[in-house]
């Protein structure tokens, strides 16, 4: 997850200054689509804060692609290994809960790839990034209006103060980095005390990155990549453009790619070729790869987290490990 820092902000708006145009068209439509205060509503985004800093942060030039090993290496260390370890051990109930033979070992690698297990989350405030990237930033303002109204309902109906929830600079909340829209469709109440919170109870999020995973498709006690090796390197043979399940075991054994599996022929997969040190790295994904996937449109990223979560479930389950009991 990418920081910058607060930065100045732009068209700040003050007490007394009429909200824009825009603004007062969406406090109408908010207020009426979902029976919302207007008052209330207006009131709120008066207090919301354009800053420049989001909007340099979302529009920025790509940096340099990373290849592959450069991005393992910055999760595959002994540092976030051990705080995964930590956290399996701080939350071994809740993991064990929504343990069906490799979910929990997603859960972690999640977390400890999107906000190293919780030390970083962000240090906007979600009303201001969620305001300025609806209101100037017209490439995705549809998008980040609607987020913006799934905000305004969140914070109702768990009592969380709009004014002070902190997030990253395109409103992503919590441990687990949910969208608002996410956070009401797939968070829920783990420890059973009424309310879910994304933001310091481990017992919602463990809970909630495993229903959000269980939601977008996940198959209890299958894998999700393994290792792979080709006979014949001429990739024309594939389709490796898109992240997509357009392969199945038996047309990529077929194919002269060999790798491990217990699944039947039929079963969807999908080839991965990622960049190495010494060359390709060859990886067959399978369904729960493509569930990860749902969760950052990334292959780099599913496989960053399988391997960290991995990484992590051998640590706490090798012979004379507490952290797992």
């Amino acid at each position: 997850m990418a920081l910058v820092s607060m930065g100045m902000a732009i068209a700040p708006c003050s007490a007394g200054e009429p909200l824009r145009p825009e603004v007062r068209e969406f406090i109408e439509i908010t207020a009426q689509d979902f029976s919302i205060d207007a008052k209330e509503l207006e009131k709120l985004l008066s207090q919301a804060v354009t800053r420049q800093s989001i909007l340099d942060a979302i529009s920025k030039p790509a940096e340099r692609v990373v290849p592959w090993y450069e991005y393992r290496e910055r999760f595959m260390t002994d540092k976030r290994i051990g705080e995964g370890r930590d956290f399996w051990s701080a939350n071994a109930k809740p993991l064990a809960a929504i343990d069906d033979g490799g979910i929990a070992a997603a859960v972690s690698g999640i977390v400890g790839v999107e906000t190293s297990f919780g030390r970083i989350t962000g240090r906007y405030r979600v009303i201001d990034a969620l305001y300025t990237l609806a209101f100037d930033f017209p490439a995705r303002a549809a998008f980040f209006r609607s987020e913006l109204q799934q905000f305004v309902l969140l914070t109702n109906e768990e009592a969380i103060d709009p004014k002070t929830a902190l997030g990253s600079y395109a409103g992503a909340m919590g441990i687990p980095q949910f969208m608002p829209s996410s956070y009401r469709n797939f968070a829920v109440d783990g420890n059973g005390d009424g309310k879910r919170n994304l933001w310091s109870n481990w017992a919602d999020v463990v809970s909630s990155v495993a229903n959000y995973l269980r939601l977008h498709g996940w198959r209890s006690g299958e894998p999700v990549v393994t290792d792979a090796t080709i006979e014949n390197t001429d990739m024309s043979r594939f389709d490796t453009s898109t992240i997509a399940l357009n392969e199945t075991v038996g047309s990529l054994e077929e194919k002269g790619v060999t790798f491990a599996t217990t699944l039947a022929a039929d079963a969807p997969a999908m080839l991965i070729v990622l960049e190495g040190k010494d060359g390709p790295v060859y990886r067959v994904g399978f369904n729960n790869f493509f569930v990860i996937t749902r969760y950052n449109r990334s292959t780099m990223y599913a496989n960053a987290v399988n391997d960290l979560g991995q990484a992590i479930f051998a640590s706490v389950h090798r012979p004379g490990s507490q952290a797992g009991r």
